[in-house]
C-alpha cells in the first residue's frame, strides 16, 4: 500500500495521515510514515518524543548529504539525477510505536524554480519509496498543489485528498484529480474530515462521486484536546480512531 495524502492546508491531512500509520503498525505491517510537509508535524500526530522530533534535520536540509550524493558544490553545476538513496530511509528515519518516521521537508524554491540537486534528491526518495514493495508507505505531503506540478510523487498507487465539508475543499479535490491523471496515478480518493451532521454529510455526497468517496471523521473535541496535549489522536479519541479504521478498510478493497 502506497498513499499520498494532500489536501488543502488545516483540514486535518497529519491526523489521518498518522492515525492510518499507527492502525498498520498495530497489524504488525512494517510502516514507512514519510513527512513531505515545510511544517513538519507528522512526528507529533504520531507519538513521538518532543526530544526525538528536536532532534530530526529534514533530508531537504542535510547540504552535506545532498553534495555527496548529487555531486552538486557552490562550484560545480552539473549534478547527478539518479543519485543513491537506497539506504536513506533505514539510516535517517526514526522509530517509534511501530512506524518509521522520515522527515523528508520540501525545496525552497524562491524564484529559482525546482530543478535542483534538494528536488533531485526529494524526487528520488519518493520513488523508490513507492518501490519497497513490502512496505506500507504513508506520505503526509505538504498544502496545496505544488508537489503534483513537481511530480514528486508520481509512483504512489492512490492520493487520498482530505477536505472539510466546503466548496474550497471540493475544489481542491477536483484539481488533485486533474493533476493526478496527468501523473498516471488513477485512484484519487477523499475523506471528509471535522463533519458536524448530516447536513454536512449531505453536502460532500453531493459533490463527491460515490466510488471516492471513501467515509467520514466527524468533529471530535477529543483531537483538539490531543493536539493541546502534544499527544497522538490515536491514543487518545477511540472513536476518530475507530472511524479511520472502517475508511482503511474501505481503502483497501
Amino acid at each position: 500500500m502506497k498513499i499520498a495524502i494532500t489536501g488543502k492546508g488545516g483540514v486535518g491531512k497529519t491526523t489521518f495521515a498518522a492515525t492510518l500509520a499507527r492502525l498498520y503498525a498495530q497489524e504488525g505491517k512494517t510502516v514507512l510514515a514519510a513527512d513531505v510537509d515545510p511544517d513538519a508535524n507528522l512526528g507529533l500526530a504520531l507519538g513521538f518524543p518532543e526530544e526525538v522530533l528536536d532532534s530530526i534535520i529534514p533530508i531537504s536540509k542535510m547540504r552535506r548529504l545532498i553534495e555527496e550524493r548529487t555531486g552538486a558544490t557552490a562550484d560545480n553545476q552539473f549534478y547527478k539525477l539518479n543519485p543513491r538513496v537506497d539506504d536513506i530511509p533505514d539510516t535517517y528515519s526514526k522509530t517509534f510505536h511501530g512506524v518509521k518516521l522520515l522527515t523528508l521537508g520540501t525545496v525552497e524554491t524562491g524564484g529559482g524554480g525546482c530543478v535542483c540537486p534538494e528536488h533531485v534528491m526529494l524526487k528520488r526518495i519518493l520513488n523508490y519509496l513507492s518501490l519497497r514493495s513490502q512496505d506500507v508507505v504513508i506520505m503526509d505531503m505538504e498544502a496545496g498543489l505544488e508537489h503534483l506540478g513537481r511530480g514528486t510523487c508520481e509512483g504512489m498507487e492512490q492520493f487520498v485528498v482530505v477536505i472539510e465539508p466546503g466548496a474550497r475543499s471540493v475544489q481542491t479535490y477536483k484539481n488533485v484529480k486533474r493533476l493526478a491523471q496527468d501523473l498516471g496515478v488513477r485512484q484519487v480518493r477523499v475523506v471528509a474530515n471535522k463533519v458536524r451532521d448530516a447536513q454536512d454529510e449531505e453536502f460532500v455526497r453531493s459533490r463527491i462521486p460515490a466510488e471516492d468517496l471513501l467515509g467520514f471523521i466527524h468533529y471530535n473535541t477529543e483531537v483538539i484536546d490531543a493536539d493541546r496535549q502534544g499527544r497522538a489522536p490515536f491514543d487518545v479519541s477511540a472513536s476518530a480512531t475507530e472511524e479511520i479504521r472502517r475508511i482503511k478498510e474501505i481503502l483497501e478493497q
